[in-house]
């Protein structure tokens, strides 16, 4: 499930972006090399560090290594002598490093991006979790704001999942909340914000969506729920055991205002929407589960 903001202009930056970073290690290598070569100088050489990190952190492993490579290479052919293969302890040094630099460099750049993923995902669905959802939502009005576009939120959750709890356990109970959270994950268009902010609660953002195609959406998650025969806790249920109940609106929002209040009209129109979605969640419950209300 991609993040919205149009996945075109983000592919598109992301190409620039990493073309702009192999342009600039290309020509730092390349200065770094034509100071050392003129200066033969240990602090000049250290230079060589700078193009070596802006590659591991941009290209990561393959991108700090080819660079280390490409900064041993230049290294040797700025200092002639080099080239015999006499080391001295400190040239045996500074080669290792140059590696030992990309290398740890796409490393550290790796964890820091799995620890955010981490922290911006549900880890029982692999859904978004409240914090990141909350950011994406104000993205999705401002830019529903900015376009003139509708903006349907769905507001769900796991139909009498108590019960499910008392007879065989929370084990199950959580197993069937995963289990749902997948199925929202697999069926939402690549555009929609999946998250799960309670104990069996969800809620979905779709961009550009009617009331009509939200309702559609939501019909659909309830059919698959309703058809999955799920195994949880060691236990086989039969088809229908599961459900959900849903409500959906879907928002339009006036175009400008003051940019001081900008923030503000849009955290107030999130969760203006979210009330209004969840009102519905409870009419849907109410008229007995296992169905969708439109706001």
């Amino acid at each position: 499930m991609r993040l919205t903001t149009s996945t075109d202009r983000v592919a598109v930056a992301t190409r620039l972006s990493r073309t702009s970073a192999a342009a600039l290690t290309i020509v730092s290598l390349l200065l770094v090399f034509a100071l050392d070569r003129a200066t033969d100088a240990a602090p000049v050489q250290h230079l060589y560090y700078l193009p070596i990190v802006l590659a591991g952190v941009v290209f990561r492993m393959r991108g700090g290594v080819l660079a280390g490579l490409s900064a041993i290479l230049l290294y040797h052919l700025a200092n002639p002598h080099m080239l015999t293969f006499r080391y001295e302890e400190s040239d045996l040094i500074q080669i290792v490093l140059f590696l030992a630099v990309g290398v740890t460099t796409a490393r550290l750049t790796d964890d820091a991006d799995r620890l955010r993923r981490i922290a911006l995902t549900d880890d029982l669905t692999g859904l978004h979790n409240l914090r990141s959802f909350e950011a994406r939502l104000l993205d999705l009005v401002r830019t529903s704001r900015a376009e003139r576009a509708p903006l349907a939120l769905l507001v769900l959750d796991v139909d009498r999942l108590k019960s499910l709890n008392d007879g065989y356990g929370h084990l199950a109970g959580a197993e069937a909340v995963r289990m749902v959270g997948h199925i929202i994950g697999q069926r939402l268009p690549s555009v929609a914000v999946g998250c799960r902010y309670g104990g069996d609660e969800f809620v979905v953002a779709v961009p550009q969506s009617t009331a009509f195609e939200g309702h559609s959406l939501a019909d659909e998650l309830c059919r698959a729920v309703h058809d999955c025969a799920p195994v949880l806790a060691g236990h086989s249920f039969p088809a229908g055991t599961l459900s959900i109940s849903v409500g959906v609106v879907s928002a339009s929002f006036e175009h400008g205002s003051p940019a001081g209040d900008a923030r503000r009209r849009d955290v107030e129109c999130g969760e203006a929407v979210f009330r209004a979605a969840d009102a519905a969640l409870y009419r849907a419950k109410a008229k007995g589960r296992n169905q969708v209300c439109v706001a």
